[in-house]
């Protein structure tokens, strides 16, 4: 499947479904030298090559900002303690849409516990988080290639975001995928 970047938007944080974890794992908040629970975690999930990317990354994306990660990213651990998973309740802005908004950034769960019903109630916590931290409106970014996660955020209230029509193919894409209409 061709990887095309997509955008999806909520312009509310209200009546949006409420999941908890299975038993045996636990969310906790950021802490002290997690970067390389976060980076870990999302070299497995497949998005950086290696950790030493994901660390530039992070670092990029968060470093100028590590005090704020300890009121905004999640992590799930398993019963042994082990990070399993992560997003983080970050903000941003969007195009046509405003500044500060609430952003759920780099969703990932380790392959061997995708599909054990984790991405829901973290996603549920994050949007929590999101509420906690006075946003009102959120929005994430995507790809075609993660269309299981496209359909969990759809369900979850989120629409196709498309300022300028530059991504309709991604999103035609999504409609045959997926078998549902989207509001594009």
């Amino acid at each position: 499947m061709e990887r095309i970047k997509l955008k999806m938007f909520r312009n509310n944080l209200e009546n949006f479904p409420q999941f908890e974890l299975p038993e045996g794992y636990t969310i906790r908040m950021f802490r002290q030298d997690d970067e390389h629970n976060w980076a870990k975690v999302e070299t497995a999930a497949g998005e950086f090559k290696d950790t030493d990317e994901a660390l530039k990354r992070f670092n990029k994306e968060f470093g100028s900002n590590i005090e704020e990660m300890k009121y905004r990213c999640l992590f799930i651990e398993n019963k042994s303690g082990e990070v399993i998973g992560t997003t983080t309740a970050w903000f941003g802005h969007l195009e046509g849409i405003g500044e500060n908004l609430g952003r759920i950034h780099f969703v990932a769960i380790k392959p061997e516990y995708q599909g054990k019903k984790l991405s829901k109630p973290l996603l549920s916590t994050a949007l929590n988080k999101m509420i906690e931290l006075g946003h009102e409106q959120v929005y994430l970014t995507t790809q075609t290639t993660s269309y299981p996660a496209i359909n969990m955020y759809l369900n979850y209230g989120f629409e196709p975001y498309d300022t300028d029509g530059q991504v309709q193919k991604g999103w035609m894409m999504m409609e045959e995928v997926l078998d549902r209409k989207l509001d594009i």
